[in-house]
């Protein structure tokens, strides 16, 4: 199944970018994007490691795969994810049609063709399962590349990672590999077309946890699925998913209510936010509203007022009068909600103190002309 899917994976990612094709989900690997053509795809998880397996014949070890100029080699068939992969790897060793003879086989073809002494190297991009690989591990007459500079490749090339396979892991009881193996490899992805449904995103999610969660020659328990990005965007409902678990809804709920639920929750959460202070201060900003409108007169009261208390001379009284007369007529217009009635009723009390003092004023004044 794994080779299947590693060569298939250009040609499924072209699908995902195709709107007309009807692919919607996919597997494919790291290396094989080709932006902006891939603009519309993004990756849901990385399920795990695809190593680069380099099996030759050769009686001396080779350390550097730019020593394997003027070789035959096979490079997986063209549109494969190993023929992509390999493709990249190749042309940071200067590595070209010119100086290698690249032939495009199948991995038991592949094999076969090594054993048989008609290439000189073959080439694998595949978990560690595949038969092939198993295979070419325990021929004694094959050799296995441990990568020299495998730790340069990934600062060349991000999707690249640095991969080590431990001596005697393949078997112990026959030391296969008899030495720590330095490989380099890429992750197998789970994309798809951008814009999923949230809930089917959930659900493969799930799923990948399940099937690819265990422990493996490479990696450790938990560590897959992933949402490190490799090369494609990240679906944000992945992100979401791998940091805060699925919905608790889809324990108690059917499918389609808890589905629901969650998209409502989705336009609720932001709605309420930007709600609750509203609901918050609304109180708040009515009773100022309210209260201003009796406030705005206390001033010109206030002013009126002090006028009274500090005039010199003949007092204006008739203007004061008109001016208490229209604060009044002005204070009994406003409509005033019942909780502050009792401000309005103040006011005008206010109002009838200042006349009082005005009247007083003017007593005074008819009282020193009689004297």
């Amino acid at each position: 199944m794994e080779e299947r899917l590693t060569n298939g994976a250009e040609d499924n990612l072209r699908l995902l970018e195709d709107p007309n094709s009807g692919v919607d989900i996919g597997f494919t690997q790291g290396g094989v994007a080709r932006f902006p053509e891939a603009d519309r795809v993004v990756m849901l998880a990385s399920l795990y490691y695809e190593p680069m397996w380099v099996f030759y014949r050769a009686a001396d070890t080779l350390e550097y795969l730019n020593q394997f100029r003027g070789h035959r080699i096979s490079v997986g068939s063209e549109g494969s994810g190993t023929r992509s992969f390999t493709d990249a790897v190749f042309a940071l060793n200067e590595l070209t049609n010119s100086n290698v003879t690249l032939v495009p086989l199948n991995y038991g073809a592949a094999l076969r063709s090594l054993q048989a002494g008609e290439i000189d190297a073959a080439i694998m991009v595949d978990g560690p399962d595949s038969e092939a690989i198993k295979t070419a591990l325990r021929d004694p007459n094959l050799k296995l590349l441990s990568f020299g500079h495998a730790d340069a490749y990934h600062r060349r090339l991000p999707y690249i990672v640095k991969l080590t396979l431990p001596a005697g892991v393949f078997d112990l009881g026959r030391n296969i590999p008899a030495d720590e193996v330095a490989l380099i490899g890429t992750k197998a992805m789970l994309a798809a077309r951008d814009g999923l449904h949230p809930a089917l995103v959930n659900l493969l999610l799930d799923a990948a946890k399940e099937i690819h969660g265990k422990q493996g020659f490479f990696e450790e328990a938990g560590e897959f699925p992933g949402i490190g990005q490799v090369d494609l965007r990240v679906s944000t409902d992945a992100d979401r998913h791998k940091r805060f678990g699925p919905s608790f809804f889809y324990h108690y709920l059917p499918f389609w209510m808890a589905t629901l639920v969650e998209q409502a929750i989705v336009v609720l959460l932001p709605l309420a936010a930007v709600l609750f202070p509203l609901f918050t201060y609304l109180p708040q900003f009515l009773r100022w509203r309210a209260r201003s409108r009796v406030y705005r007169w206390y001033g010109e009261l206030a002013l009126l007022e002090r006028d009274v208390a500090t005039r010199q001379g003949a007092p204006p009284t008739a203007q004061w009068l008109a001016d208490l007369d229209r604060i009044e007529r002005a204070v009994t217009r406003i409509y005033t909600p019942a909780e502050f009635a009792s401000e309005a009723y103040t006011l005008r009390q206010h109002v009838d103190f200042v006349r009082q003092a005005v009247l007083a004023r003017s007593g005074e004044k008819t009282h020193a002309i009689k004297s």
